[in-house]
């Protein structure tokens, strides 16, 4: 219980922190640090990352950050993918989904290295809209990628639907960091639902996880302006780089399936 509370709040101070992806780390702290098997760490982070993506979209709704038409196409096609991640997850052995999360968190370290992209992207209107006609397939292929992704890994995808947004669809960064957590609350909490074989396991754990990360997250979302965003980002990506080597040596040298 105790490394789960010491786990749950350096999770939620990342997150507090970076303003996202700290998440990326809930499933390797879970089964390596808190002991969980893999079938609940899914579960319990999506738990995470819905309640701390739902947290952080509040604001931003009020400010009028969040287009509702694309994140119902997002979150609509990602929702129902993430039941096909989650199915996938069930056949696949647990080694190879834990190999498939370490090549996940290398991406996710690269994006978080990246710069800034800029705004862009065919579907982009001259007066802010979006061109639904050419688009809508693509938009609606990017969300189940992302589904699948959250079924299958138990993460947001935050770090792949802010760039789809705003490359794909041409949406200015502020709009798009606000329509992405509004699409990965709706991704998780369908994940989450369609684990419900694994949510019941370790309980006790995932509650107090839940509650340290919401409460480190809360506290150091005050600390975030007086950093340096670019240095925490370059360290957090080293850090999700060393995290990933460690889950391939043991998903690999560990007992399998």
């Amino acid at each position: 219980m105790l490394a789960a509370l010491g786990l749950g709040s350096v999770i939620g101070i990342l997150l507090g922190l970076l303003g996202g992806g700290g998440s990326i780390l809930a499933v390797p702290a879970l089964v390596y640090g808190a002991g969980l098997s893999l079938a609940a760490a899914v579960p319990a982070s999506l738990l995470v990352v819905g309640i701390s993506s739902a947290t952080a979209a509040l604001p931003r709704i009020r400010a009028g950050q969040v287009r509702w038409r694309i994140a119902a196409v997002f979150g609509g096609a990602g929702a129902v993918a993430a039941f096909g991640g989650a199915a996938l997850n069930r056949l696949l052995p647990a080694r190879v989904v834990l190999l498939g999360f370490a090549a996940l968190m290398v991406v996710a370290g690269w994006r978080m290295l990246a710069e800034q992209v800029s705004r862009g992207g065919a579907c982009a209107l001259p007066g802010g809209g979006v061109h639904w006609r050419g688009c809508l397939p693509k938009s609606v292929a990017a969300g189940a990628v992302v589904g699948v992704l959250t079924g299958l890994f138990g993460v947001g995808g935050g770090f792949l639907v802010v760039p789809a947004l705003v490359l794909v669809l041409g949406l200015p960064m502020q709009a798009a960091v606000g329509t992405s957590l509004v699409v990965v609350t709706a991704n998780a909490a369908a994940g989450l639902a369609a684990h419900t074989d694994g949510a019941g396991a370790g309980q006790g754990i995932i509650v107090a996880f839940t509650v340290a990360a919401v409460a480190g997250s809360l506290a150091a979302a005050r600390l975030a302006r007086r950093l340096d965003a670019g240095r925490l980002r370059r360290w957090f990506a080293a850090l999700v780089f060393a995290v990933a080597v460690f889950v391939a040596v043991q998903a690999i040298s560990g007992p399998g399936g």
